[in-house]
């Protein structure tokens, strides 16, 4: 039977609780009975209850560790409390199974610590599980003779092509996660529709979406490695990932094998409350005066985060007057885009650099000539201000000859795997492998 982490530690509590005031019984082997989830979580609450009285020691505490920079795991382990030889120990031990050279500064594990009930004294620790791979752990747990036992855990992991199928409710966002999808795969898909779609004008409840994805999963269902986004289709608008021969990365294609790259998107924004102010003559909110305003106003939350419409290179990142923070992309198609009021710029963004669309380059705020946290977008063509809102950019170019048929056989195999509702198959390598990215926190 395969136990969680947390249950070994508090079992290694149960040994300990014995050892201390209990008599001795001769072991009897018993045949051990198929427990459910709700079973073992029954029985976790019980055994840390049981382990409230090593002698004279308080019921062990869950103590969670981080590695500090320069610190050894020796030293890391001292810092719950423990003697200096204890943390020798246990440093000892776990070096049987995991070389403690390969551990970083911020790794984190957890330990199971009893403390003397007079305050007087070092601590003992009780348990400890560190997680060594995505999918595997190394748990120290107490024997009943108090030695210090180490227990090397593997789950098994299933490489699943996943296919997630929803209407969109709250949000297409929130309608995604909930369904198993994660930030990333949902941001992916969000650059992508914010080609076609306002996500917060055209999109309604119960529109329909689907989202296909590779991703590992370990026996617990827990996901420890997650690959590109496949396919993504809402409203009836479809995209298919590709790789033409000799590209340097893939690229999305509709049915009919158009490039999608090249497309400006709606709204540099995917979450905003509303278009506070229109591109035309309009009272301005500070001066008073009816004047012309040459962009749109985004009424957004301070931190909002912007993203590039479209490919380009930052011809500016600076303050400028009343539009405070300001930054101006140079694009294609004689296009550049203007961003203003902004709290603060992207990892990296200064003039020079380029961008990808989609990629974020400055969050949204209220400096300048501002009442109140916005962003004011603006968009020129050869030089002069034009209305981002009636802005339609040519698509890019369809595929033709050998890719296009390698284009085709893909298309068709993805529509395959939507069809059968996805696919599973063991995992032959590490999460990592295969294009698959590990899942983080």
């Amino acid at each position: 039977m395969r136990l969680a982490p947390h249950v070994v530690t508090a079992a290694a509590a149960i040994s300990v609780a014995l050892l201390a005031g209990r008599v001795y019984q001769p072991a009897q082997a018993e045949e051990v009975p198929v427990m459910s989830s709700a079973q073992m979580a029954a029985m976790e609450v019980q055994a840390f209850a049981a382990a409230n009285a090593p002698a004279g020691m308080t019921a062990p505490e869950a103590v969670p560790v981080q590695i500090r920079r320069g610190e050894t795991f020796e030293q890391a382990v001292r810092r719950t409390g423990v003697a200096p030889e204890e943390a020798s120990a246990v440093a000892a031990t776990v070096a049987n199974a995991f070389d403690l050279a390969d551990l970083r500064a911020g790794l984190r594990f957890e330990t199971a610590i009893a403390k003397p009930r007079d305050g007087r004294g070092d601590a003992r620790l009780i348990g400890l599980t560190m997680r060594t791979g995505p999918a595997s752990q190394l748990t120290v747990s107490r024997s009943f003779d108090g030695a210090l036992r180490l227990r090397s855990l593997e789950e098994k992991v299933t490489h699943e092509t996943v296919v997630l199928k929803g209407d969109v409710e709250r949000s297409l966002s929130a309608s995604a996660r909930e369904l198993g999808a994660t930030a990333s795969i949902v941001r992916s898909a969000s650059r992508l529709f914010a080609t076609k779609f306002d996500m917060q004008r055209d999109i309604r409840a119960s529109d329909e979406f689907t989202m296909v994805f590779d991703r590992d999963v370990t026996e617990a269902g827990r996901t420890v490695g997650v690959g590109d986004l496949m396919y993504a289709e809402l409203r009836g608008v479809t995209f298919y990932r590709f790789k033409p021969a000799g590209a340097k990365e893939a690229q999305f294609f509709d049915a009919s094998g158009k490039n999608l790259r090249s497309a400006m998107m709606r709204t540099p924004l995917q979450n905003f409350r509303r278009v506070s102010s229109g591109f035309g003559f309009r009272t301005h909110p500070i001066s008073g005066y009816k004047k012309m305003h040459q962009g749109i106003d985004f009424a957004a939350g301070s931190g909002t985060p912007i993203v590039a419409p479209a490919d380009g290179v930052v011809v500016e990142a600076r303050r400028w007057g009343g539009y405070g923070n300001w930054l101006r992309i140079r694009h294609n198609n004689g296009l550049e885009s203007g961003y203003g009021h902004l709290s603060r710029y992207g990892s990296g963004i200064r003039a020079g650099q380029r961008v990808s669309q989609g990629q974020v380059v400055a969050y949204v705020g209220s400096t300048g000539a501002s009442t109140g946290p916005h962003l004011h977008y603006e968009l020129w063509r050869n030089g002069q201000r034009i209305n981002p809102a009636g802005v339609r950019t040519q698509e890019g170019t369809e595929l033709a000859g050998g890719d296009l048929a390698a284009f085709r056989a893909e298309k068709a195999r993805i529509d395959r795997i939507i069809a059968s509702g996805g696919q599973k198959r063991p995992a032959l390598q590490q999460a990592s492998a295969d294009g698959l990215r590990p899942v983080r926190g």
